[in-house]
């Protein structure tokens, strides 16, 4: 057995864990401390010392610098590696399995070249308009309510006055509020990220607030990546978030409303449950939502610091020129889409293209009796679908007769609806 007495306090415990012996400890006495043990423990104990100086002194040499972003730490003292870790993707589910982006063993024959099982899970958000091909009209006051609302929120930080995050487009059905509102995006070249009133409920309780943030963060990644200017709409929220008669408010409901506030209170700094950081800042997006009846709606969410609103009622020369657009390629005139527009008063501007969708129905009835009639329809779409090449179909010629006939077919379905009331019959001894 050996004595001795050293300054190897701070390693004790290091010992203890890499040897199998165990030191009996006397007394210490300032920094020294007396233990006994086995030579060999000892001879351990100093080379362990001696390896970790080595080392401390060895990694401040190769340090790369005070002012390295790799070394620098936050104020919980985590580095930047540590945050990265934390809060990246995984890159299974950001990449996938497919070729050309990993190695091409993992890519095989046996689910196809593209196999990739978390394709929904990347599925674009953002919506473009390349779609819409025509000259459609885009009524002045509709485009300076919704761009100026864009550009107010752009330029908030240079304004001296409170610019409020929403706008909330409301009014009767059925008259072009989001169809309007996707062309003022199309002229703009704006890519938003769209959502339904469907999405404001879910099973899983918050999932449809996280779903709102998400989305609002995924619109401030277009601007800042591609540099295009982007927004966040909802379309028919009264539908999602209104109390009509005896409906029941969800936890979903209560989310949804609550997060939509704290957007409207907080436009840079929006968590999806992630860890704050000071450098944390999202761009501020504005969010633009369509409804029919706001006031169904949460009265603290639609007040004035919050939303801006917007009642769209066309008027009369509105809707002749929409029309007119419509109808321009089929060779109606300004006049005799006047007569039409005069024919049906009072008609919401989705039942002018109905109209000109119902004359339809006569020529495509006929182009099923030519291709073979009903029992050749599924073998000839199919073939269709499979690259081959459809029979020829040809569009009626539109006149102000054909138009009007449909027309009044529309007008009679819609008073059958008003006036007959079968559940009236179905539930008549309910109250017996």
């Amino acid at each position: 057995m050996a004595l001795c007495s050293c300054n190897y306090r701070d390693v004790l415990f290091s010992l203890h864990r890499r040897t199998n012996s165990v030191p009996s400890i006397g007394k210490t006495s300032g920094h020294t401390l007396t233990l006994t043990t086995r030579s060999s423990s000892l001879f351990r104990l100093r080379s362990s010392f001696e390896a970790s100086h080595a080392r401390t002194d060895h990694d401040k040499e190769k340090r790369l610098s005070d002012q390295s972003s790799w070394e620098a730490k936050d104020a919980e003292g985590k580095d930047y590696l540590y945050t990265l870790g934390q809060e990246a993707e995984n890159m299974n589910i950001a990449v996938g399995a497919r070729k050309g982006v990993i190695d091409d063993l993992f890519v095989g024959e046996f689910l196809g070249k593209d196999s990739d099982i978390v394709f929904d899970y990347r599925q674009k958000v953002t919506r473009s308009f390349e779609h819409l091909k025509g000259d459609y009209y885009i009524t002045p006051e509709f485009m300076d309510k919704v761009a100026c609302h864009i550009v107010k929120n752009y330029l908030s930080q240079s304004l001296d006055v409170k610019v409020p995050l929403i706008l909330g487009i409301w009014g009767g059905k059925g008259q072009g509020k989001t169809f309007q509102t996707e062309l003022i995006f199309r002229a703009m070249g704006v890519e938003p990220v769209i959502m339904s009133a469907g999405e404001l409920e879910s099973e899983k309780a918050g999932y449809p607030g996280k779903l709102i943030r998400e989305r609002y963060r995924t619109a401030s990644q277009v601007l800042q990546n591609q540099n295009k200017i982007s927004c966040l709409m909802i379309n028919d929220i009264d539908a999602g978030l209104g109390r009509f008669g005896n409906t029941q408010m969800t936890v979903n409901n209560q989310m949804v409303v609550g997060t939509l506030m704290n957007l409207s209170d907080n436009p840079t700094r929006v968590s999806i449950g992630q860890k704050w950081r000071e450098s944390d800042v999202t761009h501020r997006i504005p969010v633009i939502v369509t409804g029919n009846d706001f006031s169904k709606i949460y009265a603290p969410l639609i007040r004035d610091g919050r939303m801006d609103k917007f009642y769209w009622q066309p008027k009369r020369d509105d809707i002749v020129n929409i029309v007119q657009r419509m109808y321009g390629k089929d060779g109606i005139s300004h006049d005799e889409v006047v007569i039409i527009v005069d024919t049906f008063p009072n008609q919401a501007l989705d039942f002018y293209g109905a109209l000109r969708s119902r004359t339809y129905d006569s020529s495509i009835l006929k182009w099923v009796i030519d291709i073979g009639g009903y029992e050749k329809l599924g073998e000839i779409i199919f073939k269709g679908k499979k690259g081959g090449d459809l029979p020829t179909f040809i569009p009626p010629k539109q006149t102000v007769e054909t138009l009007l006939e449909s027309g009044y077919s529309l007008v009679k379905e819609q008073e059958l609806i008003m006036n007959t009331k079968l559940s009236r019959d179905y539930m008549k001894n309910m109250d017996d």
